[in-house]
């Protein structure tokens, strides 16, 4: 199957590694130019951004940071003129044990929700403002999680009810502006062999992340970005507001 996204400016954050740095590289390969967001990997956001192509070019944002996701935003329409796509991928997972100190519980707690939810939550609207002024379709993609749908351990408490809400906005945007030509979909991976998933893995062991896929491989970066880029495509728009399961069937619908 041919794609081809050029002409189209797409933000991709957390794309200088991981999940975030497959995807740009392949929407890349269909032709697109990204925006390519980073947090503190500035040689690799810029080198990637280099080797892209397109007139590609990386940006920073801290999206911990109650102003970054905005400012982010706007820094790249000034430079690129206009976003087609936005791809919300930046995320983090934070461990915090129920018992330790609620100070500490409380502050992981609050990063990973603003990170997770609060700064996509802000790029989603700035999108659709910048859709809607520009009568233009569009599309937003956004990388959610299984644990939206099944929970996680309980260290991972605000991660999971984070991705959980990003599926609800996803749903929400899809169900509101669709007859604007807005389209927004969800992308939920299980455990991905990225630094993420380390944490966890070190922790419990790699058969916790791999004793209820039905794959014989854990799932890995390169997975996930062809799916977004044939819904960056438009080939799938009758699919809006959907959530795709990209976890080895260690969760169905």
């Amino acid at each position: 199957m041919y794609i081809n996204l050029s002409g189209l400016n797409i933000l991709v954050t957390g794309a200088s590694k991981g999940i975030g740095k497959s995807i740009a590289s392949k929407l890349a390969e269909a032709g697109a130019t990204v925006a390519v967001h980073y947090n503190k990997n500035m040689r690799e956001a810029e080198n990637l951004a280099h080797v892209l192509g397109n007139e590609s070019r990386a940006f920073q944002a801290d999206l911990s940071k109650k102003d970054e996701a905005a400012n982010l935003f706007d820094r790249v329409i000034l430079e690129m003129g206009s976003i087609e796509i936005l791809v919300n991928n930046a995320g983090v997972a934070k461990a915090a044990e129920i018992d330790g100190k609620e100070a500490d519980w409380i502050k992981s707690w609050n990063e990973t929700i603003q990170v997770n939810l609060t700064s996509a939550g802000i790029l989603c609207k700035k999108t659709i403002e910048h859709f809607l002024k520009r009568n233009s379709a569009g599309r937003i993609i956004n990388i959610t999680s299984r644990a939206a749908y099944r929970g996680d351990t309980a260290e991972y408490m605000a991660y999971a009810a984070s991705k959980a809400g990003l599926v609800s906005l996803t749903q929400t945007i899809a169900r509101a502006y669709g007859k604007d030509g807005i389209k927004a979909f969800n992308i939920a991976p299980g455990f991905v062999r990225t630094d993420m998933a380390k944490e966890a893995m070190e922790k419990y062991g790699t058969e916790h992340a791999t004793a209820d896929i039905s794959l014989e491989r854990m799932t890995e970066p390169k997975d996930i970005a062809p799916m977004v880029t044939f819904l960056a495509s438009g080939m799938a728009d009758h699919a809006t507001g959907s959530t795709i399961d990209m976890n080895a069937a260690s969760y169905v619908h």
